[in-house]
């Protein structure tokens, strides 16, 4: 008589990829003015549409997983209600000044160690160290995140400030010198992926 050998489980086994969906999902900057119209809230909102990414779930052994996102630098675009003389000035010299986005159209973050805390059904919290590439520069970027898994969708919401001069880049101002930015950038997303059969 013959019984079949279940092969032994494999670290590599339980991880799931998810790819990440522009479509469902929200990512912005947040940029903070000083100076003369800093007391009247004119701090641009910069969306951020087109990125892509994968995450290798393993909830086993999360210290397993990783991730990886890749933003079109070209694609962000000031969201505020303002007109569209400013708007197209402060687009220009984000592009062209702020972040290059001929010699550098991509913005790169990939996770290097991942720790999670099981907040309840599905629910995590999710410590994340990783490298941000941000025009040419690499710094380390830690991001917390909370993530819920619901079927076949991993949604990641959560925020994260990023020093421009970090990465080499000065803050500019815009609209004839009348809007200063802060050195300090507030990113918060609402990410979703799909899992992958």
């Amino acid at each position: 008589m013959h019984y079949a050998v279940e092969p032994t489980p494999r670290p590599e086994d339980a991880i799931v990829r998810y790819v990440i969906a522009t479509r469902g999902s929200t990512f912005a900057v947040r940029a903070f003015a000083t100076g003369l119209l800093s007391s009247f809230g004119h701090n641009p909102t910069i969306a951020i549409p087109d990125f892509t990414g994968d995450v290798f779930l393993n909830l086993d052994a999360v210290e397993n997983s990783s991730m990886r996102m890749v933003i079109d630098s070209a694609s962000l675009a000031v969201t505020n209600d303002i007109s569209e003389k400013d708007r197209q000035e402060i687009n220009r010299r984000m592009h062209e000044d702020v972040l290059e986005t001929d010699s550098f159209p991509q913005i790169a973050y990939e996770s290097s160690r991942l720790s999670a805390s099981k907040i309840g059904e599905g629910q995590y919290w999710i410590a994340i160290s990783g490298s941000l590439t941000l025009r040419g520069v690499t710094r380390s970027q830690p991001v917390s995140a909370r993530v819920s898994l619901i079927g076949d969708i991993l949604r990641a919401t959560g925020e994260l400030t990023v020093r421009q001069s970090d990465y080499g880049i000065e803050p500019v101002s815009a609209v004839g010198g009348t809007i200063r930015l802060k050195d300090e950038l507030k990113l918060s997303f609402d990410i979703s992926a799909r899992k992958q059969v």
